[in-house]
C-alpha cells in the first residue's frame, strides 16, 4: 500500500559497501509507490566503461571528461533496475569483480561525484524518490525529509557480497572481508563527499535483520514523516 497523501518525500540512504542499500532501498521504493534511484549503479557504470577503455583509476581528468559525457538511464526491469550507459545495457558489467576493485577509486574523484550528485538531485526535484549511496543525506539530498545510515558489520556484509558474486566467486569470503574493509576506509577518507553519517540520519544496523524486516522498519518511518509533514501543513 502507498502513503496515503498527496505529499510525496525523499528518503536517503547512505551506508557503506555490502550494507543491502540497494535493495533495500527498492523494497522501500515499492511499498511507498515511489522511485527508486541506484546511485551506486551509477558510479559503476563509469568504472566499468572507464575499465572497458583501458583508463585506471589514476587517469582522473580522462575518467572526469568521460562522466561528464557519459548518458547515463536507470530503467525498470524484469529482475531489478537495468543500467543504460551511452544508450548500451551494461547492467551485467556492473558487479564483477574487477569493477568492485576499482569503484571506489573512481568514485572519489571530484569531477566524476560533481557530475553524479548533478545527475540525481535532477531525478529528485519532483520527490517521492528513495535514493542510496554513501554521500545521499550529507551532499546529494542534504534537505531529504527522511535520512537513513544502513550499516552490518563487515562479516555481515561480507556474506552478502559472496553470496551475490555465485558459484564462481574468484575470490575467497576472508579476501572480500578485506576488501570491503579497505573500500570503507577509502570511501570514510576522501577528501570530497565522504561516507558520512548525516546528523539527523536515523542508524540502522541490519546485521541479524531479514532484507524485509529492514525495508518495512524504513519504509513506516517514511510514511511516519509524511503524516507529520501533512499535519503540519494543515
Amino acid at each position: 500500500m502507498g502513503v496515503q497523501s498527496s505529499h510525496r518525500i525523499n528518503i536517503a540512504i547512505d551506508g557503506p559497501a555490502g550494507a543491502g542499500k540497494s535493495t533495500v532501498a527498492r523494497l522501500v521504493a515499492n511499498a511507498l509507490q515511489y522511485i527508486y534511484v541506484d546511485t551506486g549503479a551509477m558510479y559503476r557504470a563509469v568504472t566499468a566503461i572507464a575499465l572497458e577503455r583501458g583508463l585506471s583509476s589514476e587517469q582522473e581528468a580522462e575518467i572526469g571528461l568521460l562522466a561528464r559525457e557519459l548518458a547515463i538511464e536507470l530503467l525498470p526491469g524484469d529482475d531489478g533496475q537495468r543500467v543504460l550507459a551511452g544508450g548500451s545495457d551494461i547492467t551485467a558489467k556492473l558487479r564483477t569483480h574487477e569493477v568492485n576493485r576499482n569503484v571506489s577509486a573512481v568514485s572519489a574523484i571530484e569531477a566524476v561525484r560533481r557530475r553524479m550528485a548533478d545527475l540525481q538531485r535532477r531525478m529528485a526535484d519532483s520527490k517521492g524518490v528513495v535514493m542510496d549511496g554513501r554521500d545521499i543525506g550529507t551532499h546529494v539530498l542534504p534537505d531529504a525529509e527522511l535520512k537513513v545510515f544502513l550499516t552490518a558489520s563487515p562479516r555481515e556484509r561480507a556474506l552478502r557480497r559472496f553470496k551475490e558474486l555465485g558459484d564462481n566467486p574468484g575470490i575467497t569470503l576472508d579476501q572480500l572481508e578485506i576488501d570491503i574493509a579497505e573500500r570503507d576506509r577509502k570511501d570514510q577518507e576522501r577528501e570530497f563527499a565522504p561516507l558520512l553519517q548525516a546528523p539527523d540520519a536515523r542508524y540502522l544496523d541490519s546485521t541479524g535483520l531479514s532484507v524485509q524486516e529492514v525495508a518495512d522498519r524504513i519504509s513506516e518511518w517514511g510514511r511516519a514523516a509524511t503524516r507529520t509533514i501533512s499535519a503540519g501543513e494543515k
